[in-house]
């Protein structure tokens, strides 16, 4: 049996949601809203790249650095 905690959305609460929203915000304000939406996404998509960009570089940084063998490493007595 598959447990659902919201249920499955259908196409009428997404036009009921579409109408609250409407009713809220009003016509004027649902461009800026979703401009401003948009601009966060693609902040948040940038500063993913970056991070990613980030850890491939340092893993190709890992990759050229010769690792050490038992032979290279001093002995202690």
């Amino acid at each position: 049996m598959l447990f659902y905690p919201l249920g499955v959305i259908g196409p009428w609460q997404v036009v009921i949601i579409a109408l609250v929203i409407l009713l809220l915000f009003g016509g004027k304000k649902i461009p800026e809203l979703m401009k401003g939406l948009g601009k966060g996404v693609k902040s948040f998509k940038e500063g993913m790249n970056e991070i990613e960009d980030q850890i491939n570089q340092a893993d190709e940084t890992l990759k050229k650095t010769p690792k050490e063998t038992p032979e290279d490493t001093p002995k202690a007595e």
